[in-house]
């Protein structure tokens, strides 16, 4: 079950990723574009992905919304962190 839920996350990351760098890509050729609600909705589910993206890429780093990211990402921490002392207590 375990493995499941993992590689289930990572595709989730996975799929924040890319679409960070297509939405960046698009901007660069002028083409249509991923709104920034679902970049997010992807940032809230992927944090880890969507973050490294927004850091390689250099993409939507100066969007206020998107200042949200990080905070995700802490918000999936605490969880991680919860899950893991609710499983080891």
């Amino acid at each position: 079950m375990i493995l499941i839920a993992a590689t289930a996350y990572f595709l989730v990351n996975a799929a924040a990723f890319v679409a960070y760098g297509r939405d960046k890509q698009f901007a660069a050729k002028g083409a249509r574009r991923t709104p920034e609600r679902r970049l997010l909705g992807l940032a809230l589910i992927g944090p880890f992905g969507a973050l490294a993206a927004m850091r390689l890429f250099r993409h939507k780093t100066q969007k206020g919304k998107f200042r949200l990211v990080p905070v995700f990402l802490c918000l999936h921490l605490a969880l991680f962190a919860a899950l893991a002392l609710g499983l080891a207590g």
